[in-house]
């Protein structure tokens, strides 16, 4: 390999961690933690999720969403979410009179209100825009995108430093020289583990990229169907004015017609559109699938229930299921448990590589020499 070329490389590898390194740190620890995210949640609030006591039958939803929003001034009704495991409660989220939104936690057998609190305030959402917003909204999304296509530079240009002169000196890149010095064990571990996490970080990175530059989505979306236009995931609704029909069993009713079209056993989640314009949509994820996030979807009228379109999973376009699938490959779900642990590891250290990275370029200017990292 060049010698001027490989030179250059260990410069903006450098500089450019440098640059990078506190987001990396940011959004590689959050990731680690949002890996695991339902089951903590669920270990450390369990009322929040699961019910004291499985009853014989579940009640009508809307008993418990008319009760909700009676007595905590719920004006907008957001989501309602069921699911199959008898267990688990249902979790309803709305807006309240001073436009700030709550999540419910509902024993679907008595109708009972477990749990209430602020969306904006729960840990995990806090965490969540840490890792995705860094809290600053739009420009924050910008700054971890940006980080992300630096952190997937910084990966390659690490395999480019990594790789050894010669073959004959492979096995001493591929394993940690424990019993030597700070110095070359902060080395070895940076750069050993480095190549072991190489392409699983990578994925990792570059799958981030979708919530952050609407050019990568489009790109996937252009791969996979053709063309840069994703599929609406909105329908219009044609009922412009309320005809103030009786409403008594107005969400159960969308429930059960959403399993009738489908039905394998999943979970189901109402979503109520914030605006007049259009329509309810009822996805209905399908657990009989390996796969995560393998869902299907019903448009109803908001105001008279009437089935407007279905969206089968399997009439999606190629793009629409490559995204699906981005979520779970980014979290590490998409083969449950073991690529969770695989997933949380790996981010665990990608957090160390900038602290590893910073020490490695301080000893090096401690020493007056190059600032290629290798040996």
């Amino acid at each position: 390999m060049n010698k001027t070329f490989k030179k250059n490389i260990g410069l903006l590898h450098l500089w450019l961690g440098l640059a990078s390194g506190l987001i990396v740190f940011i959004a590689a620890l959050t990731g680690s933690i949002l890996v695991f995210e339902d089951e903590i949640d669920e270990f450390v609030n369990p009322e929040f999720y699961k019910v004291s006591e499985i009853g014989t039958k579940k009640m009508m939803v809307d008993f418990y969403i008319k009760n909700i929003q009676q007595k905590y001034s719920i004006k907008k009704l957001d989501r309602v979410q069921t699911f199959d495991d008898p267990e688990r409660t249902v979790i309803i989220t709305g807006t309240d009179m001073d436009k700030k939104d709550q999540i419910f936690s509902v024993d679907p057998y008595t109708g009972e209100v477990l749990g209430k609190m602020p969306e904006k305030s729960r840990f995990f959402s806090v965490v969540l825009d840490l890792h995705r917003h860094l809290m600053l909204g739009d420009v924050g999304k910008f700054i971890i995108g940006c980080s992300c296509l630096i952190f997937a530079f910084m990966l390659i240009s690490g395999i480019i430093l990594w790789w050894p002169k010669k073959m004959k000196n492979l096995k001493q890149r591929l394993t940690v020289k424990w019993g030597a010095s700070f110095k070359r064990v902060n080395w070895d571990f940076h750069s050993t583990f480095g190549f072991y996490a190489f392409l699983f970080l990578l994925i990792i990175s570059l799958t981030g990229l979708t919530w952050s530059f609407k050019w990568f989505e489009s790109t996937i979306y252009l791969l996979a169907d053709g063309t840069t236009k994703k599929p609406s995931a909105k329908v219009e609704n044609p009922t412009k004015i309320d005809p103030n029909l009786d409403k008594t069993y107005f969400y159960q009713t969308l429930f059960s017609k959403t399993d009738s079209i489908y039905k394998y056993k999943g979970d189901t989640q109402i979503r109520i559109p914030s605006d007049t314009i259009n329509s309810i949509m009822v996805i209905k994820l399908n657990l009989e699938k390996s796969i995560p996030n393998i869902s299907s979807i019903v448009y109803f009228d908001k105001y008279t229930g009437e089935i407007l379109k279905t969206r089968p999973y399997e009439k999606l376009s190629n793009g629409d299921k490559v995204r699906r699938l981005i979520f779970p490959i980014h979290t590490g779900s998409i083969y449950g448990y073991p690529t969770k642990a695989l997933a949380f590891l790996v981010c665990i250290f990608a957090a160390t590589l900038p602290v590893t990275g910073f020490l490695i370029w301080l000893g090096r200017k401690k020493n007056k020499k190059t600032t290629i990292i290798h040996y």
